[in-house]
């Protein structure tokens, strides 16, 4: 109940905080590179020579990933960054699981000078759209 009375009688320090936190969010998203739909990374894919670099384990990537992607787990991203210079004049487009580390990983790349986009949704987006992928 003190709750309540605390919020209306402190309305704009609560609504202060709330656009703080929303617009920390919004720049957190973006920093890490923009997120892609599997549409824009089809096409990305497709018209820009995009590549992917999966970021998940070895088991899940052999389990079926996107055609051509290099797979560098997360925890090994900062150690084998060198690995990805050569892909450093075209997009590249994290990609997880489910999209929880793409963004670490995507503000490591952009430190760095790469173009960064993100699956949005990760692999089981790709997946649930029944998109290809590449067993093994």
């Amino acid at each position: 109940m003190d709750f309540f009375v605390f919020m209306s009688e402190q309305w704009l320090l609560v609504s202060l905080l709330v656009i703080l936190l929303y617009g920390f969010a919004f720049s957190e998203r973006y920093r890490a590179g923009n997120p892609a739909s599997v549409h824009e990374v089809t096409r990305m894919i497709n018209v820009d020579g995009a590549r992917v670099l999966d970021v998940r384990d070895k088991a899940e990537f052999n389990a079926g990933h996107i055609v051509d992607a290099v797979n560098i787990p997360h925890s090994e991203v900062a150690d084998r960054i060198a690995e990805l210079e050569k892909l450093k004049d075209k997009p590249l487009i994290v990609a997880d699981k489910l999209g929880q580390h793409a963004g670490a990983v995507g503000r490591q790349l952009k430190a760095k000078g790469f173009q960064v986009r993100r699956l949005q949704g990760g692999m089981s987006e790709w997946s649930n759209q029944n998109l290809p992928l590449v067993k093994g």
